[in-house]
């Protein structure tokens, strides 16, 4: 559920490979008893938006239930906005304002499984983002008629950044969020779930009622004002929404033809579309896309491929929009399946990218899906390791995209069975459907499922920055391999083609040395790295 990285933007990134962590980053990633003393139940955003001004005010109604004993929770909202006033039970709370984070304090202690709910008052000028989604915050933009088109992007930085609330991916309020906003007459605001109806506010604003009723990522809840058309359609029951300025409507009814066999593949691959009662919108925003449940975001101007280009540099890549189908595809994983923090990112981004070959599959076949996965290996960086640093707010490497991605495809032709491997994924999607998990916990699942200890090969891929080496040489008339890798006891199958015929080989980190026919030269071998994302060493 990410932004999507253009691999050369990264570049500048990659190399600052020193950490130096802040008590904001502490506040902001961190588990303290502030925060885990409640548990959040549903979010009520009633908001005014000025776009000239750049402005917004209002309230955040928070009901959350006390999981332990507690006078002071922590809420978060960042500096540059202003807190105007906490109403409980009709009266001011005391708070005291850390960085971005908002520590309330209550007179009387909260006990232990009660009901509670206060309302956040706030206004201020929001962040405005330098280059979203890559830099999160707000745009301002205008449409081709000159009036306001206003997005927002805020993953990885946080949703805190434009509305008061407990910003950490382990709470996702449990009964959804209604979200109210107030835009000027003229113009809509567009935001998550199903619509529930506009009122002319009588000074100018009309406010545009949205409700999402499943639990929701906190930067997935979000807002998008423009002059839209509306296109409504239906695909086996989901309802689909599409949300465009209204010079792009005929050309959007169009280019969104490729949303129903999206949602065809992805249905029979990752089960039912995890939100369906709150339905599925593309929305049209002035950045490239965000994964915002149920309110996608799409930005790609109506092109194939990544703005017109092709991330796999094979031509596969052209045949689809790549920001619908990605974006469409964390709706299963990143906003159905969450990572508990965002050093587990890869949880998101690993298997949304690869949601991109499976939908090549489904629709061109097992060729053009290997062509496309392995085209991608171009922007691997292997800079740094995939899972980053825990409980301050920090992503690992972009290569959680591609290389994640290549890591599963290895770990389909390690199991060596594709009825197995689409069952296990299936299985995969709908055991953690609407959960918030970790690494250890996908481990966990794939190991019990395929019957193989897959945890090196997850280790190295994703804690270590260097993929896995297969050495090979011949000793004296015998064939030899060993892995070259930071796992101690790293085992991972491997396929050769001999002659034309297909041997399986589960080298260690140990020399291993055997007699295969017709292997007189290392020449006479060819590794399948169109099946294994590793690198091959010959001696």
């Amino acid at each position: 559920m990410k932004k999507i990285f253009i691999p050369l933007l990264l570049l500048g990134l990659m190399s600052l490979h020193a950490q130096n962590f802040t008590r904001r980053d502490s506040l902001q990633g961190g588990l303290r008893p502030e925060r885990t003393a409640f548990n959040v139940l549903h979010y009520t955003l009633d908001i005014k938006i000025d776009p000239d001004k750049k402005y917004i005010s209002g309230y955040n109604e928070i009901s959350f239930e006390v999981l332990d004993d507690t006078k002071r929770i922590q809420l978060d909202l960042f500096e540059n906005m202003k807190v105007d006033s906490i109403i409980y039970n009709n009266k001011k709370l005391d708070y005291k304002r850390d960085n971005d984070a908002v520590f309330i304090n209550f007179t009387k202690e909260l006990k232990n499984g009660n009901k509670e709910k206060l309302k956040f008052y706030y206004s201020g000028k929001p962040v405005v983002a330098r280059n979203a989604p890559w830099d999160g915050g707000f745009v301002f933009n205008k449409d081709n008629n000159g009036k306001p088109w206003v997005g927002v992007a805020v993953q990885g930085t946080g949703a805190s950044l434009w509305y008061p609330v407990k910003d950490h991916q382990t709470d996702e309020p449990d009964n959804g969020a209604t979200i109210k906003v107030a835009v000027p007459n003229g113009l809509m605001n567009v935001s998550n779930g199903r619509f529930k109806g506009s009122k002319d506010l009588g000074n100018g604003y009309t406010r545009w009622d949205w409700e999402v009723i499943n639990p929701i990522n906190n930067y997935d809840i979000t807002v998008n004002i423009a002059d839209y058309a509306h296109i409504h359609d239906n695909f086996n029951g989901l309802d689909l929404d599409y949300y465009v300025l209204k010079d792009n409507k005929e050309k959007a009814i169009k280019h969104f033809e490729e949303v129903k066999p999206m949602l065809e593949c992805f249905q029979k691959k990752f089960g039912q579309y995890p939100f369906y009662e709150d339905g599925y919108k593309l929305v049209e925003t002035p950045y490239l896309g965000m994964e915002h449940q149920s309110a996608v975001a799409y930005g790609n101007k109506y092109r194939k491929g990544y703005m017109g280009g092709d991330l796999s540099f094979t031509g596969v890549g052209l045949l689809f929009d790549y920001i619908t189908i990605h974006e469409s595809g964390h709706e299963w994983f990143g906003n159905s399946i969450t990572s508990k923090d965002i050093a587990d990112m890869w949880i998101h981004e690993s298997f949304t990218t690869y949601t991109e070959s499976v939908y090549i599959e489904c629709r061109y076949g097992y060729e053009k899906a290997m062509k496309y996965i392995n085209g991608q290996r171009r922007n691997v960086q292997n800079d740094k390791p995939v899972i980053g640093v825990f409980g301050v707010n920090k992503e690992g490497s972009g290569d959680m995209y591609f290389k994640g991605a290549l890591m599963l495809n290895t770990i389909r032709h390690i199991i060596n069975d594709d009825a197995k491997w689409w069952d296990m994924l299936l299985k995969y999607a709908n055991t953690y459907r609407k959960q918030v998990i970790d690494t250890e916990t996908v481990i966990n699942f794939f190991n019990k499922e395929s019957g193989i200890n897959l945890t090196p090969v997850f280790r190295q891929y994703l804690n270590h920055k260097d993929i896995p080496v297969l050495e090979i040489k011949m000793f004296k008339g015998l064939f030899g391999c060993r892995w070259k890798t930071d796992v101690e006891g790293f085992a991972m199958p491997v396929d050769i083609m001999v002659d034309g015929k297909e041997i399986r080989l589960v080298p260690t980190t140990i020399w291993d040395e055997k007699y295969i026919d017709k292997v007189e030269d290392l020449d006479d071998v060819e590794v399948k790295t169109n099946e294994f994302f590793i690198t091959v060493e010959k001696h």
